[in-house]
């Protein structure tokens, strides 16, 4: 036993028993490297990660492989999802040496801290061209010994290059409508009109860009290239085809993290929270958008998914659901023809009619099972009445089988971006159980994942408690979710809970010299260098959660220093979202919301008739204000019984109606 043991995150605990004398991330293990003279072994991983668990099993479960690494070097486990800071400073350090990067990472670091050799996954034996894991570690051992003065040119020379993002300066302007009209230009280029989505494999869902498209599709006034027509295409084509494709659990909702080919048909299984997040908030704005029955079902589908598997019982939401099980990836998920007719009662009739639906072969398409998918007719996801009672009975089986692993932590950012979608999707639908679980999860996060002092942490776990401080993506994601809770359920609380975490981002994180959120706070542990993550990726950076979260709030409390950090995030890298829209998808909503402008919705009163209509109306650029009263111009003057339609606190007349009050949102929509 090492010392991972009493670690909250999953994934440290899986190597605890490991013969790898490993240490969690710490002042010890470096002092440690420093009296024994060796290098730092630093591997970062997470729990869902499948190539994790082959290296773990190949190299660190190894007796004689874990006694070579003990031998020449302490070594580190970090897991990615609680450190944050951690991977970004390494996982650049890693692709400015290679090229690529990815998990498992591996990175050897003076004791000191700074990085002079890294890579990826590295097999156990020779093969395919690659170097042993043993062979590497003797080697880098062997050049510590030998030629320390090289070794510590390259930690110089790599350190020196770390941390480029926080050295970038602003723009004199914010990017406007043009900009946005060349964002939407580029992604309809890129888009694979064939089988949906963007570029070629590994294709992931890009949901931030398809929810931009969807956002611009919603506003008709908007002056763009591209027409209502095509932007739908690649909207509807890639919606349905991952909603069609291997990457979405037909049985049981949700989709899996990406496909490792073009057609979506064959998934990396792991399920991650943020990917149902931001899935949840593309269908959900789709369906409002198109008014198509099939994304609503999508969107149902997998927000049960969540609040079935991946919800705690005090409220809060687990990280992810592991690709292998029994030792398999993908296991649980597929099948073969006699299991589903063994699972249907022998009923031959219907195992050929759901066989037929879901694309079952004997031959099956991946490795001789198969991913039920509905590729041959893309889009066509309602179930005939056979049907649907065939999945339900395929379900009840499946669950059965052993689960993949569970990772059970909570993490603050993806609670954050759950509880956003999940309260923005209760107001849309009317769905009072989905409210419900909004409300609860944002009382587990307010309870669980704040000391007494406020500040908020990263990380959760039963029995373990929260540790780790909150990076900016936390409290950013934070801001968010509670405004959208305010907004879904007209209780003053969640507007005062954003307000005090935005203050907090603000003060902790924010960079007075060039603008924009550091990723960890100035109350944090100093690393070798404070980045700044700019750049979406599998999930929205910090900048691009704040600026959209600043801009919201401040329409709502009608406090101009919101807006004005806001704003300079977008000074500092909307010139990049603009060059590469793929890659800044939701930062480009904050470009949005402040070059189209936002509507600020006032609906005094009791009058949850007027509540309905701007609640279920997919109002891009608009932010709801109801309920309980709060301290916001906004506010004064508003007379109970009616609806007011602002821009900048300027208001059109009170609408006491809803056809009225749909009439004035149609036209605000339209600018």
């Amino acid at each position: 036993m090492n010392r991972l043991a009493d670690e909250t995150s999953p994934y440290l605990r899986q190597h605890a028993d490991n013969p790898v004398d490993w240490f969690p991330w710490g002042d010890e293990a470096f002092e440690a490297a420093r009296e024994r003279d060796v290098p730092v072994l630093l591997s970062v991983g997470y729990s869902a990660c499948h190539w994790c668990h082959v290296m773990a099993h190949e190299s660190f479960e190894d007796p004689e492989i874990a006694r070579l690494m003990n031998e020449l070097f302490v070594n580190i486990k970090v897991d990615r999802e609680e450190r944050p800071d951690v991977d970004d400073i390494y996982m650049e350090a890693v692709q400015a040496m290679t090229g690529q990067g990815g998990w498992p990472m591996t990175v050897f670091l003076a004791p000191d801290g700074r990085p002079f050799f890294g890579g990826t996954y590295f097999p156990s034996s020779p093969r395919g061209g690659m170097i042993s894991f043993p062979q590497l570690c003797r080697r880098i051992s062997e050049l510590w010994h030998t030629r320390r003065d090289d070794v510590d040119a390259q930690a110089g020379q790599l350190t020196g290059a770390l941390g480029r993002t926080a050295l970038l300066d602003p723009g004199d302007s914010v990017p406007g409508a043009d900009a946005l009209a060349r964002a939407v230009d580029e992604l309809v280029r890129e888009h694979d009109a064939t089988h949906g989505g963007f570029g070629g494999a590994p294709k992931f869902p890009q949901a931030m860009s398809l929810d931009l498209l969807v956002r611009s599709l919603a506003r008709p006034g908007t002056d763009r290239a591209r027409s209502d027509d095509e932007i739908r295409a690649v909207v509807e084509t890639s919606l349905d085809a991952m909603a069609s494709g291997g990457i979405y659990d037909h049985l049981g909702g949700g989709f899996a993290r990406y496909s490792v080919d073009r057609e979506w048909l064959v998934p990396h299984f792991e399920k991650m929270l943020y990917d149902q997040a931001l899935l949840t908030r593309a269908y959900l704005h789709a369906w409002q958008a198109t008014g198509l029955d099939r994304y609503r079902q999508v969107l149902e589908e997998t927000v049960g998914y969540v609040l079935r598997d991946l919800r705690h019982a005090d409220g809060g939401f687990h990280s992810a659901e592991d690709a292998d099980s029994e030792g398999e990836e993908g296991l649980f998920y597929v099948w073969t023809p006699e299991q589903i007719v063994a699972a249907l009662d022998g009923d031959t009739d219907l195992a050929d009619e759901v066989m037929a639906f879901y694309g079952v072969t004997p031959g099956g398409n991946f490795e001789g099972r198969t991913i039920l998918n509905r590729l041959a007719h893309p889009g066509e996801l309602a179930r005939p009445g056979p049907v649907e009672d065939a999945r339900r009975r395929l379900f009840a089986a499946r669950e059965q089988r052993v689960r993949p692993g569970l990772d059970d932590k909570v993490l603050t950012e993806w609670n954050g971006l759950m509880l956003a979608a999940l309260a923005e999707a209760a107001a849309a639908t009317g769905r009072a159980d989905w409210l419900e679980a909004a409300v609860a999860n944002g009382e587990f996060v307010v309870r669980s994942l704040r000391r007494d002092d406020g500040r908020w942490l990263r990380s959760w776990q039963s029995g373990g408690g929260a540790r780790h401080l909150g990076f900016a993506a936390d409290h950013a994601a934070l801001v968010d979710a509670f405004v959208r809770l305010a907004e879904a359920t007209g209780e003053a609380r969640w507007i005062d809970a954003a307000r005090t975490t935005a203050d907090a981002l603000l003060e902790l994180f924010w960079d007075s010299e060039r603008g924009g959120v550091f990723t960890s706070g100035s109350d944090a542990e100093e690393l070798i260098t404070r980045n700044k993550d700019l750049m979406d990726n599998a999930t929205p950076s910090a900048n691009s959660l704040a600026a959209v979260g600043l801009l919201r709030l401040a329409a709502l409390t009608g406090e101009d220093r919101y807006r004005d950090h806001a704003v300079e995030i977008l000074r500092l890298a909307g010139p990049l979202a603009t060059r590469h829209p793929s890659a800044f998808g939701y930062l480009l909503a904050a470009v949005d919301l402040a070059a189209n402008g936002i509507d600020e919705v006032v609906i005094a009163g009791d009058r949850a008739d007027l509540v309905d209509v701007a609640k279920r109306m997919f109002l891009p650029g608009a932010v709801l204000a109801w309920g309980e009263r709060y301290s916001s111009p906004l506010w004064e003057g508003r007379a109970d019984g009616s609806a007011y339609v602002c821009r900048n606190y300027a208001c059109q007349l009170p609408a006491s109606d809803p056809a009225t009050l749909t009439t004035q949102l149609a036209g605000a929509l339209a600018g």
